[in-house]
């Protein structure tokens, strides 16, 4: 009983960390007006974490099957990368494009998906790429209630208490570079009022 005490206060020091640091950028970009917009058509995707901060993704930095990538959506005309919310990152992957079902391949490029990275159920990170609770598929995991999203299937929730799927963003591919096609389709984050 004791270790799993100390893992979860050890996942709740993690899950603390990573909002304060979420909190910091909220506040560095506030100073960039249109930060905080929802992704717009003609945004170009950027590497929202590690080495490649910042950088354009190309079609050809996903690797088939996974695991995602974290992205911003950066405005090409202002340079603005739209990181004032975190309700604007969104996870980049690469699957085979036989694998997705219609709803998916409306939004698809060359089975390339777009997500939100929020939690539909309480507004956590969406962070594991995993393999499925139930079959042998390898899902989207939010580490916070074990909900699992199916990327080929729409990011239906396959898994879990989220109430609904991850609301997608369409993609299109210019000069191999990854470009926001329209707006969200469905709702993202979490139910207001619980």
């Amino acid at each position: 009983m004791h270790s799993h005490n100390r893992e979860r206060r050890s996942l709740l020091l993690t899950a603390l960390a990573t909002g304060a640091c979420l909190a910091t950028k909220s506040v560095l970009a506030e100073e960039q007006p249109g930060s905080d917009e929802r992704p717009q058509k003609g945004d170009r995707l950027v590497v929202s974490e590690g080495e490649h901060e910042g950088e354009v993704i190309k079609s050809s930095d996903l690797q088939l099957g996974g695991p995602p990538l974290r992205a911003w959506p950066k405005d090409p005309k202002t340079s603005v990368v739209r990181n004032g919310s975190r309700l604007n990152e969104i996870l980049v992957l690469k699957l085979e494009p036989s694998e997705l079902d219609e709803a998916t391949q409306s939004h698809a490029v060359e089975g390339i998906v777009a997500y939100s990275a929020i939690c539909s159920h309480a507004a956590c990170p969406v962070s594991e790429w995993v393999k499925a609770e139930q079959g042998d598929k390898t899902v989207l995991k939010c580490p916070c209630h074990n909900s699992e999203y199916d990327p080929r299937q729409n990011a239906q929730v396959v898994f879990g208490p989220a109430p609904r799927r991850l609301a997608a963003l369409p993609l299109t591919v210019a000069d191999g570079t990854l470009v926001v096609a329209g707006s969200f389709v469905g709702k993202v984050g979490a139910q207001s009022g619980g």
